[in-house]
């Protein structure tokens, strides 16, 4: 028997807040007078109904834990209950009687893996252009559409994710066809009927953004601007001069046209939507952030940066992260100067490092991923340890995207974001054997019944009643 979404306790979605609309004028005032009143908008008109599924309290003793932000305990043991962790330490940690308690003797207890750069939902399996839905591909900059409203729930790659690769939460992002393709949002990996039943409560929004060959590629392809790099920079400009006009004046109180482009801009601008930038050259990465500096935003991470190590101080002095690939390159020119070394040089330099698949696949792996860029960094003589390696995976991309003060490591009073894995994270031998969210139980290899698998996935040989 397999557990599917249809069979799953199903969340009661919340109604979503009306879109709020211009103040209405008081019946002794003039309509003229009121029209001079700054608009009020509703900055999310579909909030999160996430509600944690029912878990139990649950301990984990014995174990070698890596507590997401550098920390190791030998012989640990970990509490979960009401949803977080309620404590954390050695042997002697107490543990109540009558819960659940499973021994993890060989084994190895981590925060759930964060993945900062998913398309999943947006680019869901099978992968046929009915799917097609990460790239508004129709105009240089379209801060105005949101990836949330082209996430399908029910794509098999989320629980693919959840069980071979231990993600517990994930950023969907648009594409990067364009200079700005939109707002990301941040889910719990859960299944749900909507995505508003994923949703991160209070993650803040992101902006996807683009550098390089791909939106100049994409518009120059077509006759228009931007065909080259400075075309690129001259759109981006134009736009943030734009964005910035519209915020001023809507702090000065004046009246404004709603305008759901702008609206996004301004909420970068003014620090409540973070800056998730797609950008591969070293050069251009620098650009970025004088540009940022010229209009008064903050990038918060930029994004697959093949040539971060040629910067890895200015990141680290502009505390900016760096999410990356451990071996993709030469795929397209201004992927040629990777070098595998990457990940551990930025490390080495003291910025804020990060692993991200990009990819359906990887992202069922991303600990391999980080043991690839580990074993990259020894052969030059960085040498990281696993406790350490582990804050790639999830703390630092927590922090990327604002949630670290949640989730993202093994601290009391933490949602319990919990993965138990059945040998060290970082061998290629190693698979999640449980993981929770939020203190539920939503994965255990030797359960069939929490094995969850999307309605439209058909399964693989010997998962629960497939033959």
């Amino acid at each position: 028997m397999r557990l599917s979404i249809a069979a799953l306790p199903l969340l009661a979605l919340a109604a979503c807040a009306a879109t709020e609309g211009g103040p209405k004028p008081a019946s002794d005032k003039p309509a003229a007078a009121a029209a001079e009143k700054p608009a009020k908008f509703n900055k999310d008109p579909y909030p999160s109904t996430y509600k944690p599924y029912p878990g139990q309290v649950t301990a984990v003793r014995n174990v070698t834990i890596f507590d997401g932000e550098g920390g190791r305990i030998e012989n640990g043991t970990v509490l979960l209950a009401n949803g977080k962790v309620e404590a954390i330490g050695g042997p002697d940690t107490p543990i109540p009687a009558d819960i659940a308690v499973y021994d993890g003797t060989g084994k190895f207890l981590t925060p759930g893996v964060i993945d900062i750069h998913s398309h999943l939902g947006d680019y869901p399996s099978p992968s046929v252009d009915a799917h097609s839905d990460g790239n508004e591909a129709t105009a240089p900059t379209t801060p105005e559409v949101w990836s949330e409203h082209s996430v399908w729930p029910q794509d098999p790659g989320f629980s693919r994710a959840l069980a071979n690769g231990g993600v517990t939460a994930l950023q969907i992002l648009p594409g990067s066809a364009n200079l700005m393709g939109g707002r990301s949002i941040t889910l719990k990996n859960v299944p749900s009927r909507t995505v508003q039943g994923m949703k991160f409560p209070g993650a803040p929004y992101g902006l996807k953004m683009a550098c390089g060959e791909n939106p100049k590629r994409v518009y120059g392809g077509k006759g228009r601007m931007p065909s080259t790099r400075m075309g690129n920079f001259a759109v981006n400009r134009a736009t943030w001069q734009k964005a910035a006009a519209y915020k001023k004046k809507m702090d000065e109180g004046k009246a404004v046209d709603r305008d759901l482009a702008m609206e996004t801009l301004a909420g970068v601008l003014s620090g409540e939507i973070l800056v998730h930038n797609h950008c591969y050259r070293a050069d251009e990465m620098a650009l970025v952030i004088d540009m940022s500096k010229e209009f008064g935003y903050k990038v918060s991470t930029f994004h697959h940066a093949v040539e971060a190590y040629k910067i890895a101080d200015i990141l680290a002095k502009e505390g900016i992260c760096a999410a990356m690939w451990a071996d993709w390159w030469g795929f397209k020119m201004e992927a040629y100067d990777s070098v595998n070394e990457n990940i551990p040089l930025v490390y080495k330099a003291g910025a804020c490092t990060i692993v991200h698949s990009d990819d359906a696949n990887q992202i069922q792996r991303l600990n391999q991923e980080a043991a690839k860029a580990r074993a990259a960094g020894r052969r030059i003589g960085i040498d990281v340890s696993d406790e350490v390696a582990w804050t790639w995976l999830s703390y630092n991309p927590a922090k990327a995207l604002g949630i670290a003060d949640r989730t993202g490591s093994l601290k009391p009073g933490k949602m319990a974001d919990v993965v138990l894995w059945n040998g060290n994270p970082f061998s290629a031998y190693t698979r999640p054997e449980k993981v929770w969210i939020d203190g539920a139980l939503m994965f255990d290899a030797n359960d069939p019944k929490r094995r969850p698998v999307s309605d439209f996935e058909l399964g693989q040989p010997g998962e629960g009643d497939v033959k």
